[in-house]
């Protein structure tokens, strides 16, 4: 078995935690991703950063709300899950930033 990891980042135009943390771990679980834990934090006076730990590798989130945009991040040792995941990364009226 050969190592391979499948590496996808981009911008995106949202900045809401709620949106980004409810829409991604949506995503994650129906592209087949495995969650093992979670963490995010939220910076004063703005910004926030969140975590996935995944069976399969991680997936991040950073957003920048003075620019209106977040940068994403998904690292996948699973093609299957990690292709899924990219057809469907702007799903709910997110657009690349």
């Amino acid at each position: 078995m050969e190592a391979r990891i499948y590496n996808i980042r981009t911008w995106i135009n949202e900045t809401n935690p709620a949106k980004l943390k409810n829409n991604y771990s949506d995503l994650l679980a129906l592209s087949g991703f495995d969650i093992l834990n979670f963490q995010d934090h939220y910076f004063d006076p703005a910004g926030y950063t969140a975590l996935w730990l995944l069976g399969e590798s991680h997936f991040a989130i950073h957003t920048f709300p003075e620019e209106n945009k977040s940068y994403i991040e998904l690292s996948s040792c699973t093609e299957e899950y990690y292709k899924f995941f990219k057809e469907n990364i702007y799903a709910n009226g997110f657009n690349k930033a």
